[in-house]
């Protein structure tokens, strides 16, 4: 009988420190999980979206049957970064000091930005919440599909290539990034090789670096991020990027909604120079003139009275955008045949349209972009492979459109091979993609008035002679984009001159490089207006440009300034017309009298 009883307190006493270990255990995890709320604190009561397997969104039971809707910003980060400071802290510029110059400028050599001032601005810096006053209000469809983030980079600098992934773990649903892949194209800098590895198995257990053998190339080292990736959804983004408040839900709602969907973030812009965020515009339908540059078109009625909602846009621009992988690999991916970069963008899109898809920017998915200020990096094929990637691009999707784009440069494209086109017109015939008319008729219908695939004439073309001194004439200078033209002796042809002095006053109403795709852009009001060349825009304003036969006077923009002369200095410039400046007096090597004559008729239309 004791016996009995020491066994049953000998099991209770066991019983009872098992109960009491499992009590502080359960305490324990409690205490963790709530410091963990701390940490990264939810966005909102209702935000606990589980999937039974990563990559199963698209291909179990329909998600989404009841339509529920949440709010999925995360308020406790918001307040947070309103109190933050430091330099660049709200996307605010910030600057140097004059002992930081030298260092600047080497490392500007190196990156085509100021990587010395990003050394100085946080990784998880604080963003201005730029998004139209609407996008704050919007709820998302609770059940999102996971996601894997791709980053290519090749001797990308260290803060920016982490501050691109922690502002996406910082911004995003923790539960909807199963991982963030960083694919290392070869670099030839040595932090990010080990050192970069360490890193982020230490500080970022959601990244993954792949390391390539040999330099591939953008489109090789995004296809090597896809391959490993293991969520519904691909997002690609550069390496030198910073995600925005919420930026993620309106990415993933459409694609969850039908999964033959791409949508793609508004681009801002953060300096290169100040690291300033700012909005680049508040939205335009992608596009691509006959020499496959990229264009933009204007938004339609039906999308400006939504501002909020995504709408469709004919092309991407080809850096940051979002697919199910799913649908990404049905179209077979990235054509592996396109060489380093250029042209996949292009590919990608017509594929999406022509074989089941469609594709919208989402104006409350905003993403910083820093734009170099120089290119650092050469050509590593020493060849052209641009115009064989865009070869590949014609021949398989655009059909007889193809020969809009070999007639700007027909020498070119006759002699360029295109290479093996049988895996990509596979593919098209097994999705059974529609033909690249119905492309230009019902997806980008509007394109051709503002680049027709064969351009009218121009108003005027040749060298630009100075009256006041007939020796020189306006030139390049051999500048690039963003510097100025000037003055040089005239060549001896005005009427065909060299390319430095061969100018266009284009049906768009700009004045262009002959052949070229960089225009004369005055941004400023102020006496000797400085006259920069920039990629071509097409909308007029400051690089709207006309000439008066009888004045003789080059007139910039709608406010009676003109083109102007110090000839001693062999500069140009801009200044209030005056009918008695001779320096202000101009001779084309060639004038179209009947378009000149027809001026608000002919051409682009003249916009308000």
């Amino acid at each position: 009988m004791r016996r009995n009883i020491r066994v049953l307190l000998k099991y209770a006493l066991g019983g009872g420190f098992v109960l009491l270990f499992l009590t502080l255990l359960v305490r324990s995890f409690s205490m963790v999980d709530k410091q963990n709320a701390v940490d990264h604190p939810p966005a909102a009561a209702e935000r606990h979206v589980q999937h039974r397997k990563q990559g199963s969104f698209f291909n179990g039971p329909p998600k989404n049957v009841h339509s529920k809707r949440i709010d999925w910003h995360d308020y406790r980060l918001i307040e947070a970064e309103e109190k933050r400071t430091g330099v660049g802290e709200h996307g605010i510029a910030g600057h140097l000091e004059k002992k930081d110059e030298v260092m600047k400028d080497k490392l500007f050599k190196k990156n085509g930005f100021n990587a010395v001032l990003s050394d100085l601005i946080s990784l998880n810096r604080s963003l201005p919440d730029i998004r139209h006053k609407g996008c704050r209000k919007k709820t998302y469809l609770s059940e999102l599909p996971t996601v894997s983030v791709v980053v290519p980079f090749y001797n990308e600098h260290w803060s920016t290539l982490l501050r691109t992934a922690s502002s996406v773990l910082l911004r995003s649903p923790p539960e909807l990034i199963t991982e963030i892949i960083l694919v290392d194209d070869c670099s030839t800098k040595e932090f990010l090789k080990d050192q970069l590895d360490r890193y982020v198995e230490e500080n970022m257990p959601k990244v993954k670096v792949v390391h390539l053998p040999e330099r591939s190339g953008l489109i090789t080292a995004r296809l090597a991020g896809a391959k490993v990736a293991t969520a519904d959804v691909l997002i690609f983004l550069d390496s030198h990027t910073e995600a925005n408040i919420n930026w993620l839900p309106p990415l993933l709602e459409p694609i969850a909604e039908d999964y033959r969907t791409c949508v793609c973030p508004f681009i801002d812009v953060i300096d290169w120079d100040t690291f300033e965020y700012r909005a680049q515009d508040e939205g335009a339908r992608g596009a691509f003139d006959w020499k496959f540059f990229y264009k933009r078109l204007p938004l339609l009625q039906k999308d400006l009275e939504h501002p909020t909602e995504p709408f469709e846009s004919p092309v991407m621009a080809g850096g940051l955008f979002a697919i199910s992988s799913k649908f990404f690999w049905e179209l077979g991916g990235y054509d592996e045949g396109l060489d380093i970069w250029g042209g996949e963008q292009y590919e990608l899109s017509f594929k999406i349209w022509q074989c089941g898809g469609r594709m919208y920017d989402a104006p409350c998915s905003r993403v910083g972009h820093i734009y170099r200020g120089y290119a650092p990096f050469g050509n590593p094929r020493k060849k052209d492979f641009l115009s064989r990637n865009y070869k590949r691009v014609a021949e398989v999707w655009m059909d007889e459109y193809k020969e809009y784009l070999y007639m700007r440069d027909r020498k070119k494209y006759d002699n360029t091979d295109a290479g093996d086109l049988s895996k990509q017109l596979a593919i098209r015939e097994k999705l059974q993609c529609k033909p690249f008319k119905w492309f230009m008729e019902n997806v980008a219908f509007d394109l051709v008035e503002k680049y027709p695939p064969i351009e009218p004439p121009d108003f005027a073309n040749g060298a630009i002679q100075s009256v006041a001194n007939p020796a020189l004439c306006v030139d390049t200078l051999n500048h690039g984009e963003k510097q100025t033209v000037g003055l040089f002796s005239c060549a001896s042809d005005k009427v065909q001159p060299q390319a430095n002095q061969y100018f266009q006053l284009s049906w768009h109403r700009d004045l262009r490089i002959k052949f070229g795709e960089l225009c004369w852009d005055v941004s400023e009001s102020v006496p000797n207006a400085k006259i920069l060349l920039y990629h071509c825009h097409g909308g007029q304003g400051n690089q709207l440009w006309s000439y008066d036969v009888e004045s003789q006077m080059i007139k910039q923009g709608k406010n009676n300034r003109c083109l102007d002369m110090d000839d001693s200095r062999r500069e140009v410039f801009v200044n209030p017309c005056s009918a008695d400046n001779p320096n202000q007096k101009w001779k084309w090597g060639y004038v179209n009298m009947t378009a000149i004559g027809n001026w608000k008729t002919y051409g682009a239309k003249l916009i308000d």
